[in-house]
């Protein structure tokens, strides 16, 4: 059985949808890529899928560890390359609202780097992540 259906709706636009779930994903081509920008485009998701699964991960991490990061939060930063048209680069800073002890920060940033997303990104696509604690 397919993961996710995908109908063009025309205008650069796409609808994608969850078959499980029956969630739904709007994307729109970027306006530097003859798009209107008014949606996320696809790189914007890939983007968003490595965050949102460094996050996950780290959820899972912290509650086993029995530590709350309800609150954290991620600033994603998406550059494109070109020549050709690719993301060159994802920034994720991660802001923790409060201090971590050194083991609980060792765990979460482990727990982050073992994202099946930023394992399946092309080794050009350069993934730098930075943690904040106490913000």
């Amino acid at each position: 059985m397919a993961t996710v259906e995908t109908i063009y709706l025309g205008e650069l636009r796409t609808e994608a949808t969850h078959v499980q779930s029956g969630s739904k994903i709007l994307t729109d081509a970027p306006t530097d890529n003859h798009g209107k920008g008014e949606a996320f485009s696809p790189t914007d998701l890939v983007a968003a899928a490595l965050g949102s699964c460094m996050m996950t991960l780290m959820g899972i991490a912290a509650r086993t560890q029995g530590v709350d990061i309800v609150g954290t939060r991620l600033s994603i930063t998406k550059v494109m390359s070109a020549d050709p048209r690719r993301i060159g680069e994802i920034i994720i800073d991660i802001r923790f609202p409060g201090e971590m002890a050194p083991k609980a920060r060792t765990v979460l940033e482990r727990a982050a780097a073992t994202c099946p997303v930023a394992r399946s990104l092309h080794p050009d696509c350069k993934q730098t992540v930075r943690f904040h604690y106490g913000e």
